[in-house]
């Protein structure tokens, strides 16, 4: 073998070393403020989000998404959520990881409103970090897929904020609730297992004009959360929505339907990325 071959042969071996670990390292900005100017010390210590950028990529989609925890509880510091995060911008795909205030120190529908101001945040400014303005998507697990629900069909909350529900390029609920979320029913004095849709409930704004939307949940899910789920999507059909999808993902918990999202070959995941590819070539 020759000098030059055995040159060409190091350096092809050396850049496939540098870009797999420029795959495996996401430039990360923590802590990022979303809004300024918050009532509360609360409000500036929760009301925080970190980016996670791919690292050799530009004009990338981009995926606020929204931590579970029941409204009450989570937070985008831990080992799951930054997992999820890392896979996706791995993958080509930003993630913006959202912390929001929690009740019962904040009350409905603050949180709802945080993550409004979060999703703005990011529409407004990802293009100033290399991505493509025109798709960011909006998700969540759980209490998150609930906010992002809200946040997606309320149009008042982005109109708040300066933005049309259109600003939302897909949609993506992950185990959300769509009734009433519990936990506004017992902030509300009521019970847990009083079943409400109104005003504080995905299905009371179901319309055709929502963004598409991609709609998981799992096979073993929490009691009641396939039916729910699968009723939001009938609903927004009824409504005229003509881009929905639902998915049942089989094998999974309520936890774990998001959770494996960070682990290679996830079934969830490559629904995701197929979403999100799907919508962008639109």
């Amino acid at each position: 073998m020759n000098l030059f071959r055995l040159f060409s042969i190091l350096t092809a071996l050396l850049c496939t070393q540098v870009a797999s670990a420029e795959k495996s390292s996401p430039q990360i900005i923590a802590d990022i403020v979303y809004q300024k100017g918050q009532a509360s010390a609360y409000a500036a210590e929760r009301c925080k989000l970190d980016l996670y950028l791919p690292a050799v990529q530009k004009d990338f989609p981009t995926l606020v998404w929204l931590h579970g925890g029941g409204l009450t509880s989570g937070s985008k510091d831990s080992e799951k959520q930054v997992a999820l995060a890392r896979h996706f911008a791995e993958e080509g795909v930003a993630v913006a990881m959202v912390n929001y205030r929690l009740s019962p120190k904040a009350t409905y529908p603050a949180y709802i409103e945080d993550s409004s101001a979060a999703f703005a945040w990011v529409k407004k400014n990802i293009q100033e970090h290399g991505g493509d303005a025109g798709r960011v998507f909006l998700g969540g697990h759980s209490a998150g897929a609930y906010l992002a629900l809200m946040v997606s069909l309320d149009a008042h909350y982005l109109e708040a904020q300066g933005l049309t529900p259109d600003a939302i390029c897909g949609l993506i609920p992950i185990s959300g609730q769509t009734l009433t979320h519990y936990t506004v029913r017992i902030e509300r004095g009521q019970p847990k297992e009083r079943l409400m849709a109104d005003e504080a409930s995905p299905l009371f704004h179901v319309c055709k004009e929502a963004p598409p939307m991609l709609i998981l949940y799992a096979d073993k899910d929490m009691e009641m959360r396939v039916e729910e789920n699968a009723l939001l999507a009938s609903a927004l059909r009824a409504a005229g929505h003509e881009k929905t999808t639902t998915s049942m993902i089989k094998g999974r918990t309520h936890s774990s339907v998001a959770h494996d999202m960070a682990n290679a070959g996830d079934v969830g995941f490559a629904e995701v990325m197929g979403f999100i590819q799907a919508v962008k070539a639109e």
